[in-house]
């Protein structure tokens, strides 16, 4: 077992190119255990590139991760699921017409087994949906059968989060999770980032929301620009104008 002073995940030069567009250039960073990092950048800086390289879904093509101290590949999202790396995006894949618990089993269903005829076992699943959203102190979903298009946003978002907590994961990457979400739902899906972290997990989170998530949450923040890092920033020496100002190219700090 690694250490807890080797990163739980350290991306080593990362590249990807579309044919002529060079999406990411040389990207490094660690992402330490029981931390939150903040990927920010302008649209187009390459942040929803590099998560997709880090879930698998779209794979790098120059670079290398480090995963616990060891060099791994990951070309699918089967390779990051396997090193215990979810993903929530930002679409959520939340189904309107499935209640609560229909959606945090969706396609990790109870099953009998083939004996019995592959029946769902809907009392287990129904049990521990309830134990996953109180360790998460998800609250104010009153009924889990009611369908997730009549929730909320930041509901929602719960669900998608929750959904890959029972998994187990030890990385959680999050795209935009308070987008859209009013202020009383922002709030309620930064509780739950800090839950993360509580409960050990290291997560990397996108997201514009500089002063109420970003500045509020994240140990440290990494800022792309135009495919590249930026700069790099620790959440104590950090402030809304210098991310800002890095984020747009006005102020360039060296990167870690």
């Amino acid at each position: 077992m690694a250490d807890t002073e080797t990163p739980v995940l350290e991306l080593r030069g990362i590249s990807k190119r579309f044919g002529g567009i060079t999406a990411l250039d040389g990207v490094s960073f660690q992402l330490k255990r029981d931390e939150i990092v903040a990927l920010v950048g302008d649209n187009g800086a390459g942040k929803s590139t590099l998560i997709k390289a880090i879930s698998g879904s779209v794979p790098a093509d120059g670079g290398e991760f480090l995963f616990e101290g060891n060099k791994v590949d990951i070309n699918t999202p089967v390779d990051a699921r396997a090193l215990g790396i979810e993903t929530v995006y930002q679409d959520l894949a939340v189904c309107d017409n499935l209640n609560t618990v229909q959606n945090l089993f969706l396609g990790q269903e109870l099953t009998s087994g083939l004996m019995g005829g592959a029946r769902l076992r809907k009392a287990a699943m129904e049990k521990r949906a309830r134990e996953v959203l109180k360790d998460f102190q998800v609250t104010t979903i009153r009924s889990l059968a009611t369908p997730a298009g009549r929730l909320s946003g930041g509901q929602r978002q719960a669900i998608a989060i929750c959904r890959c907590m029972l998994r187990n994961p030890k990385v959680v990457l999050l795209d935009e999770p308070t987008a859209a979400l009013g202020v009383a739902q922002r709030q309620q899906v930064i509780e739950l980032l800090r839950r993360l972290r509580s409960e050990h997990r290291s997560i990397i989170v996108i997201s514009h929301d500089l002063n109420d998530l970003v500045l509020e949450v994240a140990d440290r923040i990494v800022v792309l620009r135009l495919g590249q890092k930026a700069a790099e920033f620790n959440r104590a020496d950090a402030d809304a104008g210098k991310v800002i100002a890095a984020i747009t190219g006005i102020a360039r700090h060296a990167p870690h």
